[in-house]
């Protein structure tokens, strides 16, 4: 009792003192684990006894046999099923083809690679020198997330990491699986043709899987057939039999299949969708807690050793320094990636629980079979996953900044509220090469925004589950035009400070419209306009008009109208590089405008004779 009780308080110690220092959860967790596993055993116990024991092992310990791995296992299927439902389409429309030659030309070069490797540094075993580059071939999402989300990038690069390191975790699991089989069966032609027979089977049994499974939970839930109270645990146990029944057709085919459920619902119009990502993601919390304390407490202090050597840090520079930005290289040849951000995104690596899971399974059991060098398959991975997530952690902002794809200046805009208005202002900002990202409670209005091809996120702004989105880590602007004034205030309150440090703005309320000594400094458009005016003049005028503007007179002369003509309501100024300024309505008066400036606003034409 004590020691599973220890587990779960070490690891949300560990997740806070990670949320508090900003680094990835992995690293206090792997140190925590280490510490009261090997280290305990060699340094504080009297007995010499660990102080989490993970596998029984005749007189302590929690997990007897294998029963460590089969827990392991259906833990990281959760992990990737929530992995999964943050996947959205839309964030891929520039860089698909990308990702998609990251998880294949980019696992081909670190699954040779590393294996080139590490046979001639540590002198291994052909067979256990491809074990280890095929463990090593994923990315964890569970420590890409974290540093995302401390670091301002533009959309696509963030999109690039994500979608890698969730789709790479299937892929790495199912070429490690192959190659066990090839070192437990022996190589020949017999074993190449079982080794297609069976990547067919995987792939088959875990796409089809989980692709007709998510349909089926999706209408299950959408039919009200399932209570609300049972809907979170329902779901869980759906992930769980579609795991357990795509491996019993297909061994290591689940993994698959929970991704790919994932990413079906993720993308489905489910109202439920996010409730279900909630109770997913503090699941997923909880159990990357327990996970890495108890796989790295079951390392022996035997194991280290045996990787306490120069060659370990050569092979590590090998894999970080080489191997990685190759792949990286020569999947990104011909895109319209920067050099920076090829470079950002090859110093971005970090290995995760998939890697630490398989390589304590598949070590153990290969050892226990006598095979040579597999002692040290388990050791040399962690190592990785220890090094990339301390080095990534430690080094991704600075490099960030160095390389130059930190966003100094976040250019996105959060638009509160999803109405007419808020769609016709963010299809106009998209097409003006701002990144647009509306958010509201109402799904017609989240619904309506998607058809226009906007990003849109059905969301309660009284959550918190904003603050982590690391698709909204390039946004600098927040504009709040609800027609609720207490909530455009607590937008602005909440919100300010993360999403609006280059300007937080929101509609005037009717109050403040009446007094014109009553200009609030974050007044957006026009002090005599609120939520009514705009909704109002979009339904006679919905469209957004551009004004070619001469010099500062001719602004204040068009300004002087705009307060007279209730049909006209200025919004932004584009200036000659067609970067776009918000207009606020406490100061009209701009500064700057020069000939080919432009003023845009909402509403009929400008009477040309009059201006």
């Amino acid at each position: 009792m004590l020691e599973l009780g220890g587990i779960i308080i070490l690891g949300i110690l560990a997740q806070w003192v990670a949320w508090k220092f900003k680094i990835p959860a992995i690293l206090p967790l792997i140190l925590i684990g280490l510490l009261v596993g090997p280290v305990a055993a060699e340094f504080l116990s009297a007995d010499g006894t660990k102080w989490i024991e993970p596998i029984w092992n005749g007189e302590e310990g929690l997990f007897p046999g294998q029963s460590l791995f089969y827990f392991v296992s259906l833990a990281i299927s959760i992990i990737l099923f929530e992995g999964g439902l943050t996947l959205r389409t839309n964030e891929i429309k520039n860089v698909g083809p990308i990702i998609t030659k990251l998880i294949t030309i980019g696992s081909l070069v670190t699954f040779f690679g590393a294996a080139l490797a590490a046979h001639f540094v540590f002198y291994l075993s052909w067979e256990i020198s491809y074990l280890f580059s095929a463990l090593i071939i994923v990315t964890g999402p569970t420590v890409i997330t974290p540093i995302l989300r401390n670091i301002p990038l533009k959309k696509d690069v963030s999109a690039v990491l994500k979608w890698e390191g969730i789709l790479i975790d299937p892929i790495g699991a199912l070429v490690a699986v192959l190659v066990f089989e090839f070192i437990s069966v022996g190589a020949g032609g017999e074993f190449t043709k079982t080794a297609l027979i069976e990547f067919g089977k995987i792939v088959l049994f875990g796409s089809t899987f989980g692709f007709t499974f998510a349909h089926a939970l999706n209408f299950f839930i959408n039919k009200k057939w399932v209570p609300h109270y049972l809907l979170n645990v329902f779901a869980l146990a759906a992930v769980l039999g579609v795991f357990i029944l795509s491996d019993s057709f297909a061994h290591e085919s689940g993994l698959l299949a929970v991704v790919v459920m994932g990413m079906v619902l993720g993308n489905s119009n489910s109202p439920y969708l996010k409730e279900l990502l909630y109770f997913k993601e503090s699941l997923s919390v909880l159990l990357i807690s327990i996970l890495f304390i108890l796989l790295a407490a079951n390392i022996n202090i035997e194991d280290l050793l045996l990787i306490y050597n120069w060659n370990a840090v050569i092979l590590f520079a090998l894999v970080v320094f080489l191997i990685r930005p190759l792949g990286v290289f020569l999947s990104t040849y011909g895109s319209k990636l920067k050099l920076k951000e090829k470079l950002f995104i090859s110093w971005v690596g970090p290995r995760g629980i998939v890697a630490a899971g398989i390589a304590s399974l598949f070590g153990l059991t290969l050892a226990d079979k006598g095979v040579v060098d597999a002692k040290y398959i388990t050791p040399l991975v962690f190592m990785i996953v220890l090094g990339t997530v301390l080095l990534n952690a430690t080094t991704a902002r600075l490099f960030a900044k160095l390389v130059g794809v930190f966003l100094e200046k976040s250019g996105g805009i959060l638009i509160v509220g999803a109405s007419k208005v808020s769609r016709l202002l963010g299809h106009y900002l998209e097409t003006n090469g701002r990144h647009v990202v509306l958010i509201d409670s109402n799904e017609s209005n989240i619904r309506k925004a998607k058809e226009l091809g906007l990003e849109a996120i059905i969301t309660n702004i009284y959550s918190d589950t904003l603050m982590d989105n690391i698709e909204l880590s390039d946004v600098g602007y927040l504009m709040a035009l609800t027609g609720n004034e207490d909530i455009n205030k607590y937008a602005i309150s909440k919100f300010s400070k993360q999403f609006g440090e280059n300007g937080s703005f929101r509609l005037v309320t009717t109050q403040e419209m009446l007094n014109e000594n009553d200009n609030p400094k974050e007044g957006l458009f026009s002090h005599t306009d609120d939520f009514s005016s705009l909704i109002e003049l979009t339904g006679r005028h919905p469209s957004i008009q551009e004004i070619d503007l001469v010099d500062k007179e001719h602004y204040d002369d068009l300004i002087k109208i705009t307060n007279k003509d209730k049909d006209i309501i200025p919004l932004f100024i584009k200036d000659t590089e067609g970067e776009l300024h918000i207009i606020s309505s406490y100061n009209l008066d701009v500064d700057k405008i020069e000939k080919g400036y432009q003023l845009v606003y909402l509403g009929k034409p400008f009477d040309v004779e009059k201006v």
